[in-house]
């Protein structure tokens, strides 16, 4: 998994009118919370979550707070309804003992034969739930799609994961190759 370093600032007034000064300012209302550690209120620059947010990868963030540094990821971010601005950031630290559960972006790897006979490469998910130790999670879950033929359907059962476990159902589709109109018509008139 990729890592990237986040700075904050602890925070020394927890509350509503507090939270909306810093938003004002900028900054946005943080919350650090894990295993034996109590929570951790601090705020950080919108301009620095933004590169950690707004990304299709899932970073392990190595945050500085006051000197010392703690290994976490991003557990849930909270947005305003009407304008989309960030409210409040929750950030779980990881314990390397302990399996966490994370959404990892899908990489499909591969041509599809299915795909060099005319049909259409459709994914149904772009990310997925797994579940395993801090160290052994990668950047990225890999599917293979170069034995999918037209009218194939890549399941969750069918990736092939190392030193990590799916969370999600095993017969969820995550990608599929959808024969065109076309080639449905020509094969039909074929037949007769």
């Amino acid at each position: 998994m990729k890592s990237i370093n986040l700075s904050g600032s602890l925070r020394e007034n927890v509350g509503k009118s507090d939270s909306n000064q810093l938003r004002a300012e900028g900054k946005i209302p943080c919350v650090l919370y894990g295993n034996a550690v109590s929570q951790s209120h601090f705020w950080a620059h919108a301009y620095d979550l933004k590169a950690v947010l707004f990304t299709p990868e899932t970073y392990k963030i190595i945050l500085n707070l006051g000197g010392a540094q703690h290994p976490c990821v991003v557990k849930e971010v909270q947005y305003h309804p009407l304008n989309g601005a960030m409210l409040h950031v929750d950030f779980m630290l990881l314990d390397p003992t302990k399996p966490v559960k994370l959404n990892l972006p899908l990489e499909f790897v591969g041509t599809s034969s299915g795909v060099r006979a005319g049909g259409k490469f459709t994914s149904r998910m772009r990310s997925i739930t797994v579940k395993g130790m801090p160290n052994q999670l990668p950047a990225s879950v890999k599917v293979d799609i170069s034995n999918m033929e037209l009218g194939g359907v890549v399941r969750v059962k069918d990736i092939v994961t190392d030193g990590f476990t799916l969370v999600a159902a095993p017969n969820n589709p995550v990608a599929a190759v959808t024969i065109p109109r076309i080639i449905k018509g020509a094969t039909a008139e074929d037949s007769k």
